[in-house]
Protein backbone atom coordinates (compact mmCIF):
# COMPACT_ATOMS: atom_id res chain seq x y z
CA UNK A 1 0.00 0.00 0.00
CA UNK A 2 1.35 3.75 -0.33
CA UNK A 3 3.20 5.81 2.31
CA UNK A 4 3.63 8.66 0.26
CA UNK A 5 0.88 11.80 0.57
CA UNK A 6 -0.59 12.09 -2.65
CA UNK A 7 -0.48 14.87 -5.56
CA UNK A 8 -4.67 14.98 -5.28
CA UNK A 9 -6.92 13.93 -2.22
CA UNK A 10 -8.24 10.85 -1.97
CA UNK A 11 -11.64 10.22 -3.54
CA UNK A 12 -14.09 8.12 -1.54
CA UNK A 13 -17.40 6.99 -2.40
CA UNK A 14 -20.30 6.83 -0.10
CA UNK A 15 -22.55 4.04 0.32
CA UNK A 16 -25.49 4.98 2.03
CA UNK A 17 -23.71 7.83 4.15
CA UNK A 18 -24.96 11.68 3.08
CA UNK A 19 -23.54 14.94 2.53
CA UNK A 20 -22.51 15.18 6.04
CA UNK A 21 -20.24 12.90 6.41
CA UNK A 22 -18.61 13.95 3.23
CA UNK A 23 -18.40 17.26 4.80
CA UNK A 24 -16.37 15.67 7.42
CA UNK A 25 -14.04 13.58 5.41
CA UNK A 26 -13.15 16.83 4.19
CA UNK A 27 -12.05 18.17 7.13
CA UNK A 28 -9.80 15.21 7.52
CA UNK A 29 -8.13 15.95 3.44
CA UNK A 30 -10.55 13.54 1.58
CA UNK A 31 -13.09 13.91 -1.01
CA UNK A 32 -16.09 12.04 -0.81
CA UNK A 33 -18.84 11.47 -3.43
CA UNK A 34 -22.44 9.69 -1.82
CA UNK A 35 -23.38 7.26 -4.46
CA UNK A 36 -26.57 5.99 -6.09
CA UNK A 37 -27.46 2.81 -3.91
CA UNK A 38 -29.21 0.72 -7.05
CA UNK A 39 -27.34 -1.01 -9.37
CA UNK A 40 -23.99 -1.60 -7.58
CA UNK A 41 -21.90 -3.13 -9.86
CA UNK A 42 -22.40 -0.42 -12.25
CA UNK A 43 -21.65 2.18 -9.60
CA UNK A 44 -18.74 0.61 -9.07
CA UNK A 45 -17.54 0.31 -12.59
CA UNK A 46 -18.02 4.59 -12.71
CA UNK A 47 -16.10 5.03 -9.28
CA UNK A 48 -13.28 3.05 -10.67
CA UNK A 49 -13.58 5.28 -14.66
CA UNK A 50 -13.97 8.31 -12.09
CA UNK A 51 -11.03 6.86 -10.47
CA UNK A 52 -12.35 7.15 -7.00
CA UNK A 53 -9.91 5.06 -4.11
CA UNK A 54 -12.78 3.50 -2.92
CA UNK A 55 -16.00 3.38 -1.12
CA UNK A 56 -17.18 3.24 2.72
CA UNK A 57 -20.46 0.92 2.89
CA UNK A 58 -23.36 1.79 5.34
CA UNK A 59 -23.95 -1.15 7.34
CA UNK A 60 -27.48 -1.39 5.65
CA UNK A 61 -25.61 -2.09 2.52
CA UNK A 62 -22.92 -4.67 3.76
CA UNK A 63 -24.64 -7.74 2.22
CA UNK A 64 -25.35 -6.17 -0.90
CA UNK A 65 -21.47 -5.10 -1.50
CA UNK A 66 -20.39 -8.17 -0.76
CA UNK A 67 -22.42 -9.80 -3.92
CA UNK A 68 -20.93 -6.84 -6.07
CA UNK A 69 -17.08 -7.35 -5.51
CA UNK A 70 -14.08 -9.59 -4.77
CA UNK A 71 -13.64 -10.45 -1.00
CA UNK A 72 -10.58 -11.44 0.98
CA UNK A 73 -10.65 -13.91 3.78
CA UNK A 74 -12.67 -11.69 6.78
CA UNK A 75 -15.24 -10.19 4.10
CA UNK A 76 -16.18 -14.02 2.65
CA UNK A 77 -16.15 -15.52 6.47
CA UNK A 78 -18.96 -12.68 7.26
CA UNK A 79 -20.42 -12.55 4.07
CA UNK A 80 -20.27 -8.77 4.33
CA UNK A 81 -18.26 -6.13 2.90
CA UNK A 82 -17.89 -2.25 4.60
CA UNK A 83 -14.77 -1.11 2.07
CA UNK A 84 -14.19 -1.39 -1.24
CA UNK A 85 -11.05 -0.90 -2.68
CA UNK A 86 -11.01 0.39 -5.95
CA UNK A 87 -7.82 -0.79 -8.29
CA UNK A 88 -6.97 2.15 -10.89
CA UNK A 89 -5.56 2.00 -13.92
CA UNK A 90 -6.69 -1.52 -14.37
CA UNK A 91 -10.60 -1.15 -14.76
CA UNK A 92 -10.24 -5.50 -15.64
CA UNK A 93 -9.72 -5.82 -12.19
CA UNK A 94 -12.38 -6.63 -9.70
CA UNK A 95 -13.37 -3.84 -6.68
CA UNK A 96 -11.88 -5.92 -3.38
CA UNK A 97 -13.78 -5.60 -0.64
CA UNK A 98 -12.67 -6.40 3.21
CA UNK A 99 -15.07 -6.25 6.48
CA UNK A 100 -13.16 -4.55 9.11
CA UNK A 101 -14.83 -5.14 12.14
CA UNK A 102 -13.56 -8.74 12.82
CA UNK A 103 -10.06 -7.34 13.31
CA UNK A 104 -10.67 -4.20 14.84
CA UNK A 105 -13.23 -6.17 17.41
CA UNK A 106 -10.07 -7.80 18.65
CA UNK A 107 -8.32 -4.94 19.28
CA UNK A 108 -10.72 -2.93 20.72
CA UNK A 109 -11.59 -5.75 23.58
CA UNK A 110 -7.95 -5.63 24.28
CA UNK A 111 -7.94 -2.37 24.56
CA UNK A 112 -10.40 -2.35 27.29
CA UNK A 113 -7.66 -4.70 29.34
CA UNK A 114 -10.39 -7.06 30.46
CA UNK A 115 -8.84 -10.06 31.96
CA UNK A 116 -9.51 -12.59 28.83
CA UNK A 117 -6.24 -14.97 30.20
CA UNK A 118 -8.22 -17.78 31.58
CA UNK A 119 -11.42 -16.46 31.22
CA UNK A 120 -14.70 -18.50 29.99
CA UNK A 121 -16.61 -16.71 27.22
CA UNK A 122 -19.76 -17.85 25.77
CA UNK A 123 -20.78 -16.24 22.22
CA UNK A 124 -24.40 -16.19 21.07
CA UNK A 125 -25.37 -15.32 17.84
CA UNK A 126 -27.43 -16.73 14.51
CA UNK A 127 -24.72 -18.93 13.01
CA UNK A 128 -22.67 -16.18 10.29
CA UNK A 129 -22.33 -13.36 12.42
CA UNK A 130 -20.35 -15.26 14.58
CA UNK A 131 -17.34 -15.66 12.69
CA UNK A 132 -16.89 -12.00 13.12
CA UNK A 133 -16.03 -12.61 16.76
CA UNK A 134 -13.48 -14.96 16.58
CA UNK A 135 -10.59 -12.75 17.13
CA UNK A 136 -11.47 -12.71 20.60
CA UNK A 137 -10.61 -16.42 20.56
CA UNK A 138 -7.21 -15.70 20.27
CA UNK A 139 -7.14 -13.22 23.73
CA UNK A 140 -6.24 -16.29 25.90
CA UNK A 141 -9.73 -17.16 27.40
CA UNK A 142 -9.84 -21.14 28.64
CA UNK A 143 -12.67 -21.85 27.13
CA UNK A 144 -15.32 -20.38 24.62
CA UNK A 145 -18.71 -21.86 23.76
CA UNK A 146 -20.77 -20.81 20.55
CA UNK A 147 -24.18 -20.67 20.35
CA UNK A 148 -25.91 -20.20 17.00
CA UNK A 149 -29.54 -20.56 15.48
CA UNK A 150 -28.58 -23.89 14.46
CA UNK A 151 -26.15 -26.26 15.94
CA UNK A 152 -23.84 -27.21 12.66
CA UNK A 153 -23.52 -23.66 12.55
CA UNK A 154 -21.80 -23.56 16.32
CA UNK A 155 -20.15 -26.40 15.51
CA UNK A 156 -18.13 -25.37 12.19
CA UNK A 157 -16.63 -22.13 14.32
CA UNK A 158 -15.65 -24.20 17.33
CA UNK A 159 -13.63 -26.27 15.55
CA UNK A 160 -11.75 -23.17 14.98
CA UNK A 161 -10.26 -22.10 18.53
CA UNK A 162 -6.72 -21.61 19.48
CA UNK A 163 -4.81 -24.57 20.14
CA UNK A 164 -4.99 -25.47 24.05
CA UNK A 165 -8.32 -23.57 24.18
CA UNK A 166 -11.80 -25.67 25.12
CA UNK A 167 -14.68 -25.38 22.96
CA UNK A 168 -18.25 -26.70 22.69
CA UNK A 169 -20.93 -25.66 20.77
CA UNK A 170 -25.13 -25.95 20.86
CA UNK A 171 -27.94 -24.14 19.42
CA UNK A 172 -29.71 -21.28 20.53
CA UNK A 173 -32.67 -23.96 21.57
CA UNK A 174 -30.50 -26.47 23.84
CA UNK A 175 -32.14 -26.36 26.99
CA UNK A 176 -28.38 -27.00 28.32
CA UNK A 177 -28.00 -22.79 27.32
CA UNK A 178 -29.05 -21.95 31.13
CA UNK A 179 -26.83 -24.23 32.56
CA UNK A 180 -23.40 -23.66 30.21
CA UNK A 181 -24.20 -19.83 30.82
CA UNK A 182 -23.81 -20.34 34.15
CA UNK A 183 -20.39 -21.29 33.86
CA UNK A 184 -19.21 -18.15 31.60
CA UNK A 185 -17.42 -14.96 32.42
CA UNK A 186 -17.84 -13.15 29.55
CA UNK A 187 -21.34 -13.22 26.93
CA UNK A 188 -21.01 -11.86 24.22
CA UNK A 189 -24.28 -11.32 21.90
CA UNK A 190 -24.25 -10.43 18.43
CA UNK A 191 -27.93 -11.42 17.44
CA UNK A 192 -31.17 -12.82 18.36
CA UNK A 193 -33.23 -12.72 21.23
CA UNK A 194 -31.18 -13.40 24.88
CA UNK A 195 -33.11 -16.77 26.34
CA UNK A 196 -34.84 -14.86 29.78
CA UNK A 197 -32.47 -16.30 32.77
CA UNK A 198 -29.00 -16.71 30.87
CA UNK A 199 -27.77 -12.89 31.97
CA UNK A 200 -26.84 -12.90 35.63
CA UNK A 201 -25.23 -9.93 37.47
CA UNK A 202 -22.14 -11.84 37.69
CA UNK A 203 -21.55 -11.96 34.12
CA UNK A 204 -19.70 -9.53 31.85
CA UNK A 205 -22.13 -8.88 28.49
CA UNK A 206 -20.80 -7.22 25.61
CA UNK A 207 -23.69 -6.37 23.30
CA UNK A 208 -23.06 -6.00 20.21
CA UNK A 209 -26.25 -6.35 18.80
CA UNK A 210 -27.05 -3.13 20.48
CA UNK A 211 -30.73 -4.03 21.23
CA UNK A 212 -30.56 -6.28 24.83
CA UNK A 213 -31.98 -4.06 26.87
CA UNK A 214 -30.10 -2.82 30.81
CA UNK A 215 -29.21 -5.22 32.99
CA UNK A 216 -27.72 -6.42 36.34
CA UNK A 217 -24.56 -7.97 34.51
CA UNK A 218 -21.57 -5.72 34.04
CA UNK A 219 -21.44 -3.76 30.37
CA UNK A 220 -18.33 -4.30 28.52
CA UNK A 221 -18.18 -0.85 26.54
CA UNK A 222 -15.85 -0.78 23.45
CA UNK A 223 -15.29 2.91 23.33
CA UNK A 224 -12.39 2.70 21.22
CA UNK A 225 -14.34 0.17 18.29
CA UNK A 226 -16.19 2.59 15.87
CA UNK A 227 -12.42 4.24 15.71
CA UNK A 228 -10.21 1.55 15.12
CA UNK A 229 -12.79 0.19 12.86
CA UNK A 230 -13.07 3.04 9.97
CA UNK A 231 -9.27 3.63 10.97
CA UNK A 232 -9.04 -0.17 9.22
CA UNK A 233 -11.36 1.15 6.43
CA UNK A 234 -9.53 4.14 5.35
CA UNK A 235 -6.06 2.20 5.13
CA UNK A 236 -8.00 -0.61 2.32
CA UNK A 237 -9.18 2.35 1.25
CA UNK A 238 -6.46 4.75 0.41
CA UNK A 239 -3.73 3.27 1.70
CA UNK A 240 -3.08 5.64 4.32
CA UNK A 241 -3.28 5.15 8.74
CA UNK A 242 -4.77 7.15 10.71
CA UNK A 243 -4.86 7.12 14.37
CA UNK A 244 -8.40 6.02 15.66
CA UNK A 245 -8.21 9.18 18.09
CA UNK A 246 -8.19 11.61 14.98
CA UNK A 247 -11.87 10.11 13.65
CA UNK A 248 -13.84 10.60 16.62
CA UNK A 249 -15.70 13.91 14.86
CA UNK A 250 -15.78 11.53 11.46
CA UNK A 251 -17.41 8.54 13.59
CA UNK A 252 -19.96 10.58 15.18
CA UNK A 253 -21.48 11.90 11.97
CA UNK A 254 -21.04 8.34 10.72
CA UNK A 255 -23.16 7.07 13.71
CA UNK A 256 -25.56 10.08 13.08
CA UNK A 257 -26.62 8.80 9.50
CA UNK A 258 -27.31 5.33 10.13
CA UNK A 259 -30.33 3.47 9.70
Amino acid sequence: MPSSTPAFPPLIGLLGYGPATARALRDLGYLALPLPVGDLEGVLAACQTLELSGVLVHSAYEQQAFAAVQSDEPAQRAGRVDAIALPLGALAAMPQGTYTLTEALGDAVAATHYAARGASALLIGHGADLAAVMPLTRLGFARVGFVADSLPAAERLSREVPAGTAAYALSRRDPALQTLAERADLIVVLGGSLPAGVLQPYHTLLDLSGRLPSGNATRLELDQLPGLRLSQQLLHITGQRLHAAALADLVQVMQSERA
